[in-house]
């Protein structure tokens, strides 16, 4: 990559309306300040800004670091989206000029112990499961019950949410229900950790924006080693009152 002075020094310059950007595109889903993805962010951007100093990469510093590949390149490329936007046409080659080294560091969060470690070994029946949910017309969330978690989600979901359906990972559930509801979905996933029955109900949540979505909701029970996992599809109210009169 040919290196480039002016880029580098302009993004350090703007990075907090950067952020505000990004905090407007992710809403709920945004990183916490302290979180291990905020450092991600806080990394990459510092391995961004020395390779476009240095017009080459060389490798970011991720040990020690725990990293899901998938909800921290999910924010990288939000954080690029939100970079390209705040900067207009003042840097229009912008998502251009950083691609190598999102796909660096893509690769630098795969290579280290830790990022193994979290990403765990591939497995056959993984990827079929994945296949199966990506090809669920209805959006699709698995929740731990304890800690309130999405540990996955589908493209529907995402685009039901508003964002990536890979920056939804590790986001507390309750971040996207409406705050009066929140009680009764605590009540809904401590039911789960408890028996088999399958649940429908209605509820409202809210997208990245904060705009409200009503949609009807079924909750199954998943045990697996370790945990619970409350496996959640929903439908907005207004598709599934068509569905239904159809």
């Amino acid at each position: 990559m040919e290196p480039d002075r002016i880029l580098a020094t302009w993004l350090i310059a703007h990075r907090r309306e950067i952020e505000s950007a990004l905090k407007r595109q992710l809403g709920p889903a945004a990183p916490a300040h302290c979180s291990v993805e905020s450092e991600a962010l806080r990394r990459f951007r510092s391995f961004l800004a020395s390779a476009l100093v240095r017009g080459e990469s060389i490798t970011p510093a991720l040990d020690g670091l725990r990293l899901n590949e998938r909800r921290v390149m999910a924010l990288v490329e939000a954080w690029t989206q939100a970079a390209a936007e705040t900067a207009g046409e003042l840097h229009a080659n912008l998502v251009a000029k950083v691609r190598p080294s999102i796909e660096a560091f893509r690769l630098s969060i795969r290579t280290t112990s830790d990022g193994r470690k979290q990403r765990g070994r591939p497995r056959a029946t993984r990827r079929v499961v994945v296949a199966a949910i990506d090809r669920i017309a209805d959006a699709f969330l698995a929740i731990d019950t304890d800690s309130g978690e999405i540990v996955d989600a589908n493209p529907a979901a995402g685009s039901l949410l508003g964002v990536d359906r890979d920056a939804l990972l590790g986001v507390a559930a309750l971040s996207f229900v409406e705050r009066n509801g929140h009680d009764g979905w605590w009540t809904q996933l401590d039911a789960m950790s408890e028996n088999d029955d399958t649940r429908s109900f209605w509820t409202r949540l809210v997208d990245a924006s904060g705009g409200p979505v009503d949609v009807d909701a079924t909750m199954t029970r998943f045990a697996t080693r370790g945990r619970v996992l409350a496996l959640l599809t929903v439908r907005p109210r207004a598709l599934s009152t068509s569905v239904a009169a159809s």
